[in-house]
């Protein structure tokens, strides 16, 4: 069943070509994405082939301000393939991979070369969602949403590439 979500699901690149949402930051966003040399010389040094299912919509914050530098950090390694799947298309894996009872993406799940999951990260770093659970959901969505964004500009995406490569790492060492 992954291996034709995998087929039908879209390079970061054709994602960006469909995308009508946030066009412009997703685009920015992949251009300044920087991998940082021991992140890049982890995920280099995976000896399997992982490839990185992505659950995502074009709309979705989380999504553009982590799935292209996942997709650098593909593009660099590699070790990694990254495709994307819409979420709304996919419910049924949508709801395979919930947070709580919440269809929140971004959803990166690492596909064995037999397209045999091994495990799954999302949908945003556990330090922003430790606050978005504590505090951020407390707050008037526009100033919840002006804290997330500038979290993400400071972390410029070093926070979820550890954890994805950190995921790997532990999945293959199973």
């Amino acid at each position: 069943m992954l291996r034709e979500r995998w087929e039908s699901a879209l390079p970061f690149e054709s994602f960006l070509q469909t995308a009508r949402s946030n066009v412009d930051l997703w685009h920015a966003i992949h251009q300044r994405a920087h991998v940082p040399p021991d992140l890049l010389a982890r995920a280099a040094a995976l000896r399997t082939r992982w490839h990185l299912l992505v659950l995502s919509e074009d709309w979705c914050g989380d999504a553009v301000n982590t799935v292209p530098v996942v997709a650098r950090l593909a593009q660099l390694a590699g070790t990694l393939e990254l495709r994307i799947l819409a979420r709304d298309e996919n419910p049924d894996l949508m709801d395979a991979h919930l947070t709580g009872t919440s269809r929140s993406i971004p959803v990166v799940m690492a596909l064995d070369s037999d397209f045999v999951e091994h495990a799954w990260w999302g949908p945003r770093p556990a330090e922003l969602q430790a606050w978005f659970l504590a505090v951020g959901k407390t707050m008037e969505k526009a100033e919840r949403y002006r804290e997330i964004r500038t979290w993400y500009a400071r972390d410029g995406g070093v926070s979820t590439l550890g954890e994805i490569v950190g995921m790997l790492e532990k999945a293959e060492a199973r």
